[in-house]
């Protein structure tokens, strides 16, 4: 697949992200070290100052929600440490790859939706962004201005028509 790949010393995965996504996660670990960890130990503390651990319904809850948190922060350090920043607006393709904004037309609807092909941390369909590991960019990938393809979906197979593509 396009810009993921196994280094052969050390076995280090290498995903895709965009500047923009890799700026967003960074934020994101951010908030999450500095705001909401001391939050979490601040409710252990309180908790702790009521007494008896063993019936603190308080601290049981600030206890897995510290470990949810710090598990949280761990796989996104990971991610991010995987990362492969892709600056978008230097790519020149005449094929759908990654990063690649498009504009898609459901033959069957007649409707026109617009993605933006990007790494797996950083989809949000209703962002318009999607995963490059989708059943729908997996389909794109590879395609040009006004190629046509089929994509079975829960709701069965559409027909899809590329009008557009470009990298910014």
């Amino acid at each position: 697949m396009l810009l993921v790949y196994l280094l052969e010393s050390g076995n280090m995965i290498r995903r895709p992200i965009t500047a923009d996504g890799k700026k967003r996660l960074d934020e994101l670990l951010k908030r999450l070290i500095k705001e909401e960890r001391p939050k979490v130990i601040q409710a252990i503390k309180e908790a702790r100052a009521h007494g008896d651990l063993s019936e603190n319904a308080d601290y049981d809850a600030a206890k897995e929600q510290q470990a949810l948190l710090e598990g949280r922060i761990s796989d996104l350090s990971e991610k991010l440490s995987q990362a492969q920043v892709v600056d978008v607006s230097k790519i020149s393709s005449d094929k759908i790859i990654f990063g690649a904004s498009i504009e898609l037309k459901d033959l069957d609807k007649d409707e026109i939706f617009h993605y933006q092909i990007v790494g797996e941390e950083e989809a949000d369909v209703k962002q318009g962004r999607i995963s490059i590991n989708s059943p729908l960019a997996k389909k794109m990938i590879g395609l040009k201005k006004n190629n046509s393809f089929l994509l079975q979906t829960p709701k069965g197979e559409r027909e899809y028509q590329i009008i557009n593509f470009y990298f910014k």
